[in-house]
């Protein structure tokens, strides 16, 4: 039973989240390289704007939002699943390869296939599903002994050598492409936000309105899953069917995000670790905090990184790697 003093801990937190990101999405609204004024913003919003401000407000700003929140909520769930599956704090979709199984799935795709301008938006994601599946597949055999079974730490550094393959890989690919495909990627590969119109949001939010309530369902399975596999299998748990179905969920997150983000590693690693530190350990408490936390991240890492240098600004990808490395070092350190 959770204890009610902590049910309500998490409500307040969950409304200075909201309180947070309606702030950032307000002040992200205003500023930019076409500004909008505060005081338009409303009589914008009502249809009541210039051509411009309308222009601004529905073409460029509000997509490129809501797009960045629904790929940091994506990205968080994805990491704080993967840290339960693999009892692993070091667990990330960026970190450990699933990223980057996306993005050469994504660079195939676009360099060898005909692109249907249609339908090319929802492809997108499940091009970068199929990629990242395949990865997660290799990079969980390869750390899976039949005797002492998933090895976390096996886990990371096999994901870490994944992603530095494949990023290799991904710059053969590149090579001996077309100089406007290369420079697509190559933002793609620096967590440029570049999928901004209102169709990107449509590609991934099923995906998120399927897989977080999916996700909360399988919550008390996680915290089951999170203790020894002994324990685990004495309460009833079936754990290889457990940890591949949560698996696939985190890879699909993880997949919808980056497709219309590009390479952002690090929001799924801080997310989770600050939620957990707010509200304890156990699922149900905390998955809802680091959804909140990482749409927040990666929404405040964009909005400040667009506004540094004119006029295309820091890709969100460094502003999040910035703030992620330093403390992927800590963790790495005190773990």
């Amino acid at each position: 039973m959770i204890q009610p003093a902590l049910i309500k801990k998490q409500r307040i937190i969950l409304c200075v989240l909201l309180v947070l990101i309606m702030l950032t999405i307000v002040i992200g609204t205003g500023i930019g390289y076409s500004s909008l004024t505060y005081d338009r913003l409303i009589p914008t919003l009502l249809g009541q704007g210039t051509f411009k401000e309308e222009f601004v407000l529905f073409s460029i700003r509000l997509p490129r939002i809501f797009i960045t929140l629904l790929a940091g909520m994506a990205l968080a769930l994805s990491g704080a699943i993967l840290q339960g599956i693999t009892r692993n704090d070091l667990a990330d979709p960026g970190i450990i390869g699933i990223n980057s199984g996306a993005g050469v799935a994504i660079a195939i795709y676009f360099l060898f296939f005909p692109i249907d301008v249609g339908s090319f938006v929802y492809l997108l994601p499940l091009v970068a599903f199929v990629g990242a599946i395949l990865t997660a597949c290799l990079i969980y055999l390869f750390s899976y002994t039949r005797n002492e079974g998933l090895q976390p730490v096996k886990l990371v550094l096999i994901g870490v050598g994944f992603s530095l393959a494949l990023s290799g890989m991904m710059i053969v690919l590149i090579s001996s492409a077309e100089r406007t495909k290369v420079d697509f990627i190559a933002k793609w590969l620096a967590g440029n936000i570049w999928g901004t119109d209102w169709p990107f949001i449509w590609a991934i939010l099923p995906w998120l309105v399927i897989l977080i309530p999916f996700t909360l369902y399988k919550a008390n399975r996680l915290n089951l899953l999170g203790l020894s596999e002994p324990v685990s299998i004495g309460v009833g748990v079936s754990i290889e069917k457990e940890r591949i179905i949560l698996l696939f969920t985190a890879v699909a997150l993880a997949a919808s995000a980056v497709s219309v983000t590009g390479g952002i590693a690090f929001i799924g690693l801080i997310a989770p670790h600050i939620a957990k530190a707010l509200v304890g350990p156990r699922n149900q408490l905390f998955i809802p905090i680091a959804i909140l936390i990482g749409g927040l991240l990666l929404l405040f890492a964009d909005t400040v990184g667009r506004n540094l240098v004119d006029p295309d600004g820091i890709p969100a990808g460094i502003m999040v790697a910035l703030i992620g490395a330093p403390y992927f070092i800590y963790l790495l350190l005190k773990k």
